[in-house]
């Protein structure tokens, strides 16, 4: 398991494959963001395609993350994130990767360390569709 000391500022990790269907895309939409460009063909004019809720976005995005990289990891949760920037719509068939890179990292008490994380989430043609700052707290070694 992955612990504070284990990160390396700068390193990054590229993870994930993750196809997202018009299915997910309307379902997720009519439970949490029910806006008219989310939930189907005939109410997205602006569009080519009905379009992801930047959340889903980001539920599919830790999805991702957990899977790939967090379940190796002694992390302890978050206290906040930055930056928050949905920057290229998400479409049906779109597949998403994930982009992780460790930035700063610093000693927060005797039992965790605070470590910034760049994320970024890709689709298949590798444009930013979704990126934020992370800082996540990680069990130290000697805990």
């Amino acid at each position: 398991m992955h612990t504070f000391e284990d990160v390396t500022p700068g390193e990054t990790q590229e993870f994930g494959s993750y196809e997202v269907s018009r299915e997910e895309i309307i379902s997720f939409a009519e439970q949490y963001d029910p806006q008219p460009f989310h939930l189907g063909d005939d109410h997205h004019a602006h569009y080519d395609s009905v379009i992801a809720s930047g959340w889903h976005t980001a539920a599919m995005t830790m999805r991702m993350l957990v899977e790939e990289y967090l379940n190796d990891a002694k992390t302890l949760g978050s206290p906040g994130l930055e930056g928050l920037q949905w920057r290229t719509p998400v479409t049906p068939g779109d597949t998403l990767s994930v982009r992780l890179t460790f930035g700063e990292t610093e000693p927060w008490d005797e039992s965790r360390g605070l470590v910034t994380q760049e994320i970024e989430t890709r689709n298949q043609n590798d444009e930013t569709v979704m990126q934020m700052d992370a800082q996540v707290l990680y069990s130290r070694e000697n805990s």
